[in-house]
């Protein structure tokens, strides 16, 4: 396998996610950053953060395979979130969990980082989610 997750003791615990990736493949796959759009361009979810973070994560793996990809071979993703706070964290991982078994997510899921933003690509527009893979 390319992808080996883990977290070494003494790093902050529980999380959702590991803390380190260590891949050992030679071929990169960097998708761009997904966000809940059809494959038509129309808008998903829109107000709905769970439901656009599951269809970003579905574009995203819908990337990710065009590659030879899937979450398995995931080292790092990226989510950026509009207007992000604390209360928001359930919604969040609520869209996660709705599409973690559809899309075999590793769970604990790869090192990622949830970043607060004021905007995105459009007003409506409330997560995107860049992913990097590694493959052999």
């Amino acid at each position: 396998m390319a992808v080996q997750l883990l977290t070494p003791e003494g790093m902050f615990a529980p999380v959702p996610y590991h803390h380190v990736s260590i891949s050992t493949g030679t071929r990169q796959v960097h998708v761009a950053g997904q966000i809940a759009r059809d494959s038509e361009g129309n808008p998903v979810a829109t107000g709905d953060l769970a439901g656009q973070v599951a269809q970003a994560m579905r574009n995203t793996a819908r990337g990710l395979a065009g590659a030879g990809a899937s979450f398995a071979d995931v080292v790092r993703l990226r989510f950026f979130v509009t207007h992000w706070s604390p209360d928001k964290y359930d919604d969040f991982v609520a869209g996660i969990e709705r599409v973690a078994d559809e899309l075999a997510i590793p769970r604990p899921m790869p090192p990622l980082s949830a970043i607060g933003v004021d905007y995105l690509f459009e007003p409506d527009v409330l997560v995107e989610v860049e992913a990097v893979a590694v493959l052999d």
